[in-house]
């Protein structure tokens, strides 16, 4: 079983790391030609081409420019200790001991603008580039064209019986799912908002990550397991739920 996830905006590189195993993307070659496209815009041009502030332009501008290879733990660190946005939040990675971080670099996959995707402990440096970017390249107009067959062809491969869907609408864009050869899953999680049950965007993201760390913890291999998720209030609705979408609604 694998689950894909969206990456985070906000990155941490100073808190301490629980594992301290890692390995290398595998597109960096590819990440590379992003790069060099990048190093050469100026901080307005970042500014325009992301719908950024300036300061932020200037932030990741200085990325660009410092960004270089090989990957090390001295000048990078593993991309699931270093995104921090609210899916991330949802993992408790401090409860972990091996057999947990051995599924997590096993069972889960990052979709990245940059990179592609990414396993849990591949090395990564600060950088910001969201998906939907339009970024021309030498593949296209959109980071889409770049990297969806990659994606996909590398998710077929890895897949071998159930891809779990746990990815914004952003990001599982990246992914061409009338290709996969194994049984989709998309995981909908919904709060009460005026009266009706509805998806609230931060809330759902951390339950994306809570339900790939349940995932993880729970060694889960069953489709039928999938439905038992119950951390955060959020309990499996099988009216509203069908064979590919698994809806969890929040009782309060």
């Amino acid at each position: 079983m694998i689950v894909i996830i969206s990456p985070a905006k906000t990155l941490e590189f100073e808190k301490t790391i629980p594992y301290d195993k890692y390995t290398v993307p595998q597109w960096l070659s590819d990440t590379q030609k992003l790069v060099d496209i990048l190093k050469k815009k100026t901080p307005e041009e970042l500014a325009t081409l992301m719908g950024i502030s300036k300061d932020l332009a200037a932030l990741n501008h200085r990325r660009y420019q410092e960004w270089k290879t090989p990957f090390t733990p001295k000048n990078a660190r593993q991309a699931i200790f270093t995104f921090n946005g609210p899916v991330y939040h949802g993992f408790d990675f401090f409860a972990y001991k091996q057999p947990e971080f051995e599924r997590l670099q096993n069972s889960v996959r990052i979709i990245s603008g940059l990179h592609g995707l990414l396993r849990p402990f591949d090395l990564i440096q600060a950088y910001r580039l969201d998906m939907d970017t339009p970024f021309a390249n030498p593949a296209g107009n959109d980071l889409y064209s770049f990297w969806k067959q990659k994606i996909t062809d590398s998710l077929n491969k890895e897949c071998k019986d159930v891809l779990v869907n746990c990815a914004s609408k952003e990001y599982e864009e990246a992914v061409d799912f009338d290709q996969l050869k194994c049984k989709v899953i998309h995981m909908v999680f919904k709060n009460l908002k005026n009266g009706k049950y509805q998806v609230i965007g931060i809330l759902a993201k951390k339950a994306r990550g809570m339900f790939a760390d349940f995932i993880v913890r729970n060694n889960i291999q069953k489709i039928e397991d999938l439905k038992k998720f119950d951390r955060g209030k959020y309990v499996f609705d099988p009216k509203s739920s069908d064979d590919s979408h698994f809806i969890f609604l929040k009782k309060e």
